[in-house]
């Protein structure tokens, strides 16, 4: 059938069956991404398929990663940067209307990751069956990157399983497994993975109806109609959760859907066109900047053996029991260590509730708890390949501990510190072989929170520095090495923030009020918030190790709470009541006038002090201090991280900013030393 044809990404062969199976197989890359070479093809396939009508097509993946990871992303910049995004979409949308026009039954045989520009390819197939394993991940997170599925993604999945089902999982982005892929009808059946294809063959041959009533409520929630009264409740939806002028996408493709009719074509040509528009925007190229950060991030420790099988954590608090059962959870057999027994049981407590709400089965749930063991002797040392300390900020305690637990150290056990702020040098004296001692700061919570701080100092072995990058890759997490001065990278731009923010409270700006300034600003959570749910205490300890280095003073009343047992979230008070873990926050006189100054007085400290990062070299290059900001703090996505903030308002106008804060409110607003950097030039 293909014959004169050579393809470089996709095999092609037919059985006696007359049946067509299109294995998609990108060259030189391990994952299928959906390049203009690969729809290139994929156009000359469905040309000759239409011309001879075979019995029935089979698209699946012969990659074992997944499907498709969804389109070029790289490609996609260079398309927004030529302006040929839309003439680029529209050629994806005609490759595809032409797979879906297609004479013969299509079947997509999907295991893996099946996403975005995958799903998509999926979508356009007549029927779909799927892998049934947790492998299996079907969705379409473009909205993260800024824009909206835009080959065919808003104009097929609304009406396959309706606006309601389609549009909250378009407008998350979150993926579905396979069984929930097919409660919803977004896939008609479920194989085994060994038996994926011969069930698609079975597929074509038996095509699966669609219930009738899931039709009908498919079509209901499609009318011109239901689209108008609908379309106003999803914008006020999502109005509550995000910005508009800070993430425009959610809200275009909810536009593109009310006024997307019965025609797939003029659907097509909405959604083009808003996607070419979405791309312009500085929203999408900051967060496809910040995905590029991600997938740096995620790439360090490729292919190192972090060699390591059994961790043991000493301080069973609840970073250090939260940090041990997150590393059993991911598969390490772990010990936790504390004087008592009943200081371990609360975190054993807390992991074991963890693992039963993440993982499927009561046998599975029963296997990861099986890896944590409790330790109050610390027996668990000796066999060890790492152990972390999660004991309170004190570096004498943290020392005398080393010292007790080296000598029974294995000859290439890593020892490392969660300490949040204590410089490395001053707490690697004193140790034998401070080579093989770093810092791997976690975050709270460690279950959701993806960062973690590599903390590096002048005696640590490079090659250590490796093992650790693995070995947080193998946990499922972020790593940015990072110098270990005092308040490392994270804590160190954060706490001018948080600091500025209490000095503000306890000027008598309400807290509701702050909060709000800085969600508008783009931070996930406002500082008096933040303050409470991190604690108080928490902020006090830090604070005072970081005030003399920074040049900052501990707010007035700070301790005053911490004496009356108001440390925040954790004791149901702090600067915040809180109800149901969720603060009660009260209401702001409506008369009330906020200084003018009130944003600039908590951003520009965080961006005042990530430039003096850079230039203290605390970490080893721009891209990586925002990206070490952004999964660390929240810091606005959308803004592309401080570093960029500041390339994109201007250096010379935040600058002038930050000298007018310190004429009216005093020294700690003086730019400090690196605002001359080149890389702020770019």
């Amino acid at each position: 059938m293909f014959e004169g044809l050579r393809f470089n990404h996709w095999k092609t062969s037919e059985g006696d069956d007359g049946v067509v199976v299109l294995s998609l197989d990108r060259a030189d890359s391990s994952v299928n991404a959906i390049s203009r070479a690969v729809l290139d093809e994929l156009e000359q396939i469905v040309e000759r398929l239409a011309i001879e009508k075979p019995t029935g097509v089979i698209v699946h993946s012969a990659k074992p990663s997944g499907f498709a990871v969804g389109a070029d992303i790289k490609a996609f910049v260079e398309y927004a940067r030529n302006d040929s995004v839309l003439e680029n979409i529209e050629h994806g949308q005609h490759v595809y209307e032409a797979l879906a026009r297609l004479p013969c039954p299509t079947v997509a045989a999907v295991h893996g990751a099946c996403l975005g520009g995958g799903a998509e390819l999926m979508l356009a197939c007549r029927q779909r069956i799927a892998a049934d394993d947790d492998k299996t991940k079907i969705g379409l997170p473009e909205v993260m990157l800024g824009i909206h599925p835009g080959w065919g993604g808003t104009a097929r999945l609304p009406r396959l399983i309706g606006a309601t089902q389609a549009l909250p999982m378009m407008l998350t982005g979150r993926s579905l497994s396979a069984k929930r892929a097919l409660a919803l009808g977004v896939v008609d059946l479920l194989a085994r993975p060994d038996e994926l294809l011969a069930e698609a063959r079975h597929l074509l041959r038996r095509p699966q109806a669609r219930p009738l009533a899931r039709r009908a409520k498919a079509w209901a929630s499609n009318t011109w109609l239901a689209r108008q009264i609908l379309a106003p409740v999803m914008l006020r939806q999502t109005a509550a959760k995000v910005r508009k002028e800070h993430y425009p996408a959610p809200f275009a493709m909810i536009e593109v859907w009310r006024r997307g009719g019965a025609g797939i074509r003029q659907r097509l040509r909405l959604e083009a066109r808003s996607v070419a528009r979405l791309a312009q925007t500085s929203t999408a190229q900051n967060l496809i900047r910040v995905f590029f950060l991600q997938e740096r991030l995620k790439g360090q420790g490729n292919g190192i053996d972090p060699q390591i099988r059994h961790v043991h954590v000493v301080g069973a608090g609840v970073m250090g029991g939260d940090i041990a059962a997150w590393a059993a959870f991911r598969g390490f057999e772990v010990t936790l260590q504390d004087r008592e027994m009943k200081y371990i049981q609360p975190a054993l407590d807390r992991a074991r509730q963890f693992y039963e709400k993440k993982l499927k089965t009561p046998e599975k749930a029963a296997e990861a708890a099986g890896r944590l063991r409790a330790d109050v002797d610390g027996q668990g040392v000796a066999g060890a390949d790492l152990v972390i300390e999660a004991i309170y900020e004190n570096a004498e305690a943290k020392r005398a501990l080393y010292g007790r637990i080296e000598p029974r150290l294995q000859s290439a056990a890593m020892l490392a510190s969660n300490t949040s702020s204590i410089p490395l040098d001053e707490l690697r004296t004193g140790l034998k072989a401070p080579q093989r001692f770093l810092g791997l700061h976690f975050f709270n919570p460690v279950a959701r929170m993806p960062l973690v701080e590599v903390v590096r100092h002048d005696q640590l072995d490079p090659a250590i520095e490796q093992r650790a990058l693995a070995f947080c890759k193998a946990i499922g997490k972020l790593p940015v090495a990072v110098k270990g001065t005092p308040g490392f990278l994270v804590n160190r731009i954060l706490m001018p923030y948080l600091l500025e923010a209490m000095r503000l409270y306890g000027e008598g700006v309400p807290g509701p009020v702050l909060d709000r300034e800085a969600k508008k600003f783009g931070m996930p959570m406002g500082p008096i918030e933040l303050a409470d749910t991190v604690g108080l205490d928490v902020c006090a300890s830090v604070g005072e190790e970081l005030a003399p280095f920074l040049g900052l003073e501990i707010p007035a009343g700070l301790d005053e709470k911490l004496a009356a047992g108001k440390r925040g979230r954790k004791d149901g008070q702090g600067l915040y009541v809180w109800q149901d873990g969720k603060p009660v926050k009260p209401e702001v006189d409506k008369d009330y006038v906020a200084p003018a100054d009130l944003q600039q007085r908590m951003i520009l400290p965080m961006v005042n002090e990530a430039i003096a990062c850079l230039a203290d070299g605390v970490v080893d290059d721009a891209d990586l201090l925002d990206a070490g900001v952004i999964f660390g703090t929240g810091f606005a996505p959308f803004r592309g991280g401080p570093i960029q903030y500041a390339r994109s308002e201007g250096v010379d106008k935040l600058k002038a900013q930050l000298e007018q804060l310190a004429e009216r409110h005093g020294d700690r607003f003086r730019p400090k030393n690196g605002w001359d950097h080149p890389v702020l030039e770019k």
